[in-house]
């Protein structure tokens, strides 16, 4: 298998940190960034639909988003740059509702990170500029989007600090979203 799974993490069921197995040598390296069959192996059997790929300059902070009714588990990662990415528990009547896991993500480190439905995610660009791809197994509905306050203090979420020469960035929409106990979720 060319992926390593780290489960569980942050010890919220579902979330899970991938690490694909680096082939180097002094020419640079080779690695699949995916494979259904080590996915499969691994305990996935995932139908992604869709590849989307946004670019982002520092202290841009995107999130945190869901989809309400047509939620999706998404594989995210970094191919150029580094970012903080973030999944929030919102499974009505899970035991870690509420609850966020935070990671770093990065071209260096090559980390994935496997976010299945009930999760609302959001990052925030630690480098000069960042790429973020990510894998989703349905189809974005644009009426269907839900959102939660980066700043939540119930959710208290404790993003990296920039350096001092840099500003939080949000767009208009992210500053509006409501907290998590006024959110709509299914």
């Amino acid at each position: 298998m060319q992926i390593t799974v780290d489960y569980n993490v942050g010890n919220i069921e579902g979330l899970c940190v991938i690490t694909p197995k680096i082939h180097g040598d002094s020419r640079g390296y080779f690695m699949e960034s995916y494979n259904a069959n080590d996915m499969k192996e691994a305990g996935f059997d995932i139908n992604f639909v869709q590849d989307n790929q946004s670019c982002s300059i520092k202290g841009v902070l995107r999130g945190l988003h869901y989809q309400i009714n047509f939620p999706q588990i998404k594989l995210v990662r970094v191919i150029n740059g580094r970012v903080f990415d973030v999944a929030v528990d919102i499974r009505r009547g899970s035991k870690t509702f509420g609850k966020y896991y935070g990671v770093e993500l990065s071209a260096d480190n090559h980390k994935q990170f496997l976010i299945p439905r009930g999760f609302a995610h959001g990052f925030l660009v630690m480098s000069e500029m960042a790429e973020f791809c990510y894998k989703c197994d349905d189809f974005y509905h644009p009426n269907d989007e839900g959102g939660i306050l980066y700043s939540d203090p119930d959710i208290n979420i404790a993003w990296p600090e920039l350096d001092s020469d840099s500003e939080l960035i949000l767009s208009d929409k992210d500053t509006k979203w409501p907290l998590l106990k006024e959110a709509v979720i299914a």
